[in-house]
Formats: C-alpha cells, sequence, structure tokens
C-alpha cells in the first residue's frame, strides 16, 4: 500500500456509510452461513459502492461482500480513490466483524491503484472498530511487486 494520508470520516459520513453497508447486507444470499454481511466503499469523489456476501453449495465458490463490491466499482471504471471501507454483519453483536484475509488483498489491490491506505470501518451492533488497511494487512502484496 502506498504512503497515501489516513482518511477521516465525520460522524455524519461515517454513520452514511455504515447505513449503506447494513442496506447492502440486507440483500445478501446467505442460506448456508445465515451470516448476512454488507460493505460499501468511500471512494475520493464522494461515489459509494456496496456489495454483499452471496453464498453457494459449493462453498469455496461463495463471494464475500467486500469482494462483490471491488467487482462492482472495477466494473464502474473505478481505478483507485479508496478513501474508506465499511463492513458489517447482520449478526455480529459484541465483536466488530473484520474483512478476512482474502478480502483485505482485494481491497488492497483498489487502495494501491490510488495509492491510498483506506479507513475500514469494522462494525457490530455494539461497536465500530476504525483501523486502516495498511493495519489490517501489513506488508502487504500488490501491483508494484510485478513491476
Amino acid at each position: 500500500m502506498g504512503g497515501g494520508a489516513e482518511v477521516t470520516l465525520d460522524s455524519t459520513q461515517e454513520q452514511a456509510l455504515i447505513d449503506a453497508a447494513f442496506a447492502a447486507a440486507r440483500g445478501a444470499y446467505a442460506p448456508y452461513s445465515d451470516y448476512p454481511v454488507g460493505a460499501a466503499l468511500l471512494f475520493d469523489d464522494g461515489a459509494v459502492v456496496t456489495g454483499c456476501n452471496v453464498e453457494n453449495a459449493s462453498y469455496g465458490l461463495s463471494l464475500c461482500a467486500e469482494t462483490v463490491a471491488v467487482a462492482k466499482a472495477f466494473e464502474a471504471g473505478r481505478r483507485g480513490g479508496l478513501a474508506a471501507v465499511a463492513v458489517v454483519g447482520l449478526k455480529a453483536d459484541k465483536e466488530p466483524i473484520t474483512p478476512c484475509g482474502r478480502c483485505r488483498q482485494v481491497l488492497n489491490e483498489v487502495a494501491a491503484l490510488g495509492d491510498t491506505d483506506p479507513l475500514v470501518l469494522c462494525v457490530s451492533a455494539e461497536s465500530v472498530r476504525r483501523v486502516t488497511l495498511s493495519a489490517l494487512l501489513p506488508h502487504a502484496f500488490g501491483p508494484a511487486h510485478l513491476g
């Protein structure tokens, strides 16, 4: 990840991003885990792209919410500019949900393209953990390693 400045959100921006992630989670297809997850990506131009988890009977083919959101962002032509991410689990009560390792790497791809270190809001019903992507995925492998 690049050396981009750490992003801060005011309480209104933060709540709007969390609300978008909760709305996305309500569209999840999670019949096997019964654990709906939503993600919302905030870009530096103010655009928000959301995704939800999509499970499959062949478990390895399931898609996490963050991966779905990143795929939608790429499909929309977004390359970089990732400022913040909110990840929510509708059944996360006390402990905030965090992106899995695969999703951290997928998020890193978008961040690396814009040399940003996005703020990640990890959300439960009771709390919000605020952490940078570089703290969640230190020493990340990215596009620069292939040059």
